[in-house]
């Protein structure tokens, strides 16, 4: 389903602000490693925001994603501070881990694997 105008101008909102307060808290960096939001998309009836996050070198994604849950509460009170007079309501947070960047090394890695292949092999009638 097409996503409404509406709901792009508050997935913006909602990023935008987001960003600002996991910088505030100090949630971008866990783990050793890079938290970041890469996409944050809103139900059709406004109610729930799924927030999904991309860790760049974090040990233990997982427990870094659980640290984010953790102080969900915390994360909603800052949100609705910076929004109320955008928003009626504050929808329900959700965050889910994005997996485009672990998708995109393996990807790498097989392209690399596939010319490694082709160059040590070149009479290889499949490697046309």
């Amino acid at each position: 389903m097409e996503e409404g105008k509406r709901q792009k101008q508050i997935a913006g909102l909602l990023n935008e602000e987001m960003n600002s307060i996991f910088q505030r808290l100090g949630l971008t960096m866990l783990n050793g490693g890079m938290v970041s939001i890469a996409d944050v998309k809103v139900t059709p009836d406004l109610l729930e925001a799924r927030f999904y996050l991309s860790f760049f070198q974090v040990k233990d994604a997982e427990a870094a994603l659980q640290k984010i849950e953790d102080r969900h509460h915390e994360i909603k009170k800052e949100l609705a501070a910076q929004v109320r007079h955008q928003l009626r309501s504050i929808p329900v947070l959700k965050f889910f881990r994005d997996n485009t960047l672990v998708h995109v090394f393996k990807m790498e890695e097989l392209f690399k694997k596939i010319h490694e292949e082709r160059s040590t092999n070149p009479n290889d009638p499949s490697a046309s």
